[in-house]
């Protein structure tokens, strides 16, 4: 099986079947489209299937030309889920949140396992790129490839490859970005190389998947344990009437051992806000209280509050109340320049706003109509920025800082700005660094 298998891989003749199409499967898929692979990509979301066979793109920075060839080199996305035999490869790319009391939610991973497991069949490889803790490829995947009858290792491969994704950079794309990949057998990490060793230019082996599981998790809490210390310091240089923006960009001229970052009114994206809570998690089942990293946890959560704090006070010194002001969010993406809001802190921001009386609008131009979320309800539309619109509200607050925002004509007509992106080096009476 496994000789039969990296021949295709490696003369480009197999099938990759990629489940779930969002901001880690679509760039994947293109990349495999792009080499000349037949790929297959599968979802739950009828809409998503709809628009990439209408070569349709849901995502701002996939253009839908790339769609379109994708389509014409034999590109098919599906919802159905039986096609999964057609392919040599299936490669994970689903959605790993947390549920309500901030623990690991394994539902999209294990549904759509559960899924693909009665279409399995001898000569495939399996790969999760979902973000999860050590242990869950062996786990969860394992079992249920196993309970086809399939000895992992012989009959088919198991893998886990974290996904590295960083929308809106465009220094680095999924074929430059390298590649960890660790298999459950040494034979898994064989065909598991040949897998994305065709399409990204550097993979980086290592002795197993939670040996992978655990570098990732790494990566992200590197750097949310930094966020969480540099806005801490943000804090007490606030307090010190010192500006943190210009202390930061003076560490980093130090040509070692300072890497500059940056504060912000709290933590957004797919990772950084969740993926340390997965190794807590499971932390505890070895009886390890990760107290250092549930520290910069507490802090970065807090920034939002701090954020409010300072909208207050600053509303205050114009002898206004956030009840009844009007106050208009710049920015409601989790960065700059995407149109990504998972686990925006904007959104956060303007829900305790809303709930402390303010009327809330927003203006975002990767976001031109509020999205529907599960958590989060505003039936709002993005506000385009005039001199006479800026000057109508009460409070501007920088929440996100697009490059696509003019800011100099932000400043000059805006009553009264609360920055929280360190966007405005200089002083202002009627601007507030948050």
């Amino acid at each position: 099986m496994k000789s039969s298998l990296l021949k295709k891989l490696n003369e480009r003749s197999a099938t990759i079947g990629i489940v779930g199409l969002g901001y880690v499967g679509l760039p994947l898929i293109l990349r495999y489209c792009e080499v000349g692979y037949k790929v297959i990509g599968f979802d739950i979301d009828q809409g998503k299937v709809d628009a990439l066979r209408q070569g349709k793109s849901y995502i701002e920075h996939i253009s839908p030309t790339a769609i379109q060839q994708a389509v014409a080199s034999g590109f098919e996305p599906t919802t159905d889920f039986s096609r999964a035999s057609e392919a040599d490869a299936l490669i994970i790319c689903v959605p790993t949140p947390l549920n309500k009391y901030r623990e690991p939610d394994l539902s999209f991973v294990i549904d759509t396992t559960d899924s693909l497991v009665p279409h399995l069949r001898p000569g495939q490889i399996v790969s999760l790129e979902s973000t999860t803790y050590p242990g869950t490829t062996d786990e969860e995947l394992l079992p249920r490839i196993q309970s086809r009858g399939m000895k992992v290792g012989q009959d088919a491969f198991l893998v886990f490859s974290p996904e590295r994704e960083d929308p809106g950079n465009t220094k680095f794309t999924t074929r430059t970005i390298p590649k960890i990949c660790g298999g459950y057998t040494l034979a898994c990490l064989e065909v598991g190389l040949a897998l994305y060793g065709q399409v990204i230019d550097k993979v980086i082996p290592v002795s197993s998947t939670r040996a992978a599981e655990l570098t990732k998790l790494l990566e992200n809490i590197h750097r949310a344990v930094n966020i969480g210390l540099v806005n801490e310091m943000k804090i007490v240089a606030d307090k010190m009437n010192i500006d943190i923006h210009e202390v930061i960009r003076a560490a980093a001229t130090k040509p070692f051992g300072f890497v500059p970052y940056y504060p912000g009114p709290g933590l957004g994206g797919h990772c950084i806000p969740i993926d340390p809570f997965y190794l807590t998690w499971k932390a505890r089942e070895y009886g390890v209280n990760t107290r250092f990293i549930e520290l910069a946890g507490e802090v970065n959560s807090s920034m939002p509050d701090y954020v409010i704090s300072k909208v207050t006070a600053a509303l205050n010194s114009m002898k206004k109340s956030i009840n009844a002001s009007r106050i208009l969010l710049l920015g409601i993406a989790y960065k700059k320049n995407v149109d990504d809001m998972r686990e925006s802190p904007s959104v956060i921001l303007m829900e305790k706003l809303r709930d402390l009386g303010a009327t809330v609008s927003y203006s975002d131009p990767h976001i031109p109509v509020f999205p529907k979320m599960r958590e989060h309800q505003f039936n709002l539309s993005s506000i385009p920025l005039t001199p006479e619109i800026l000057a109508d509200y009460d409070c501007i607050l920088l929440a996100t800082d697009h490059d696509k925002f003019d800011y100099a004509m932000i400043k000059q007509n805006g009553k009264l700005i609360v920055d929280s992106r360190g966007r405005y080096l200089e002083n202002a009476p009627h601007i507030i660094k948050a």
